[in-house]
């Protein structure tokens, strides 16, 4: 059982499919910046006001590999479009800011599924996997962003996709299909063991 205080951080409300009023969530939009702007806007000035133990983000993905309707749990995040490397800067390096931090670890104890899964945040929807890293599992647009702020203001964060398509020519047909689709199981596998 978690008792402590948690924000439930989504993008659209049509991936919850109204499942989550019980719970206190902030829906994003799509993409790093409202993602970014939503998420410190809540926080306050400055981070003034940050009166959450946990920040759970819950999505929808798509992935190379792994078969649609599958929810995972994603601990390691990665900017995928942030390509500075003709100044000698590494893919998914923020320019002028050390390698080491590239990479955004979730801080989180609080995982029920433990698979461990590495997100590939851009704002861009993948529906051609061969431009795109072969360490990436799943590709959203707003985890990355998320992970970094809660870096940020040191607040223990975890990221659970639900994979709605797998990134080919058939992508935005099978999310627009799929997308609503995950929030039972997100409830059952996940909200089930906070409350």
């Amino acid at each position: 059982m978690f008792d402590k205080k948690i924000l439930i951080v989504c993008a659209l409300e049509q991936e919850t499919n109204g499942q989550l009023e019980d719970y206190d969530v902030l829906y994003t939009g799509v993409g790093k910046v409202n993602a970014t702007f939503k998420l410190t806007q809540k926080f306050g000035k400055f981070g003034s006001y940050v009166p959450y133990d946990l920040v759970v983000n819950y999505g929808t993905a798509g992935s190379r590999n792994l078969p649609i309707g599958e929810l995972v749990d994603c601990t390691k995040f990665v900017q995928r479009d942030m390509n500075i490397t003709q100044l000698g800067f590494y893919q998914g390096q923020t320019p002028f800011e050390s390698p080491n931090t590239m990479h955004v670890l979730s801080t989180s104890k609080f995982n029920p599924i433990g698979k461990r899964i590495v997100c590939g945040t851009g704002d861009s929807f993948v529906d051609n996997i061969k431009k795109e890293s072969l360490y990436i599992q799943v590709f959203d647009m707003e985890a990355y962003a998320l992970a970094k702020v809660c870096r940020y203001y040191n607040i223990p964060f975890i990221s659970f996709k639900y994979i709605t398509d797998n990134v080919n020519e058939h992508s935005a047909k099978d999310w627009e299909e799929n997308c609503s689709d995950g929030v039972q199981l997100f409830k059952s596998e996940v909200l089930s063991n906070i409350k």
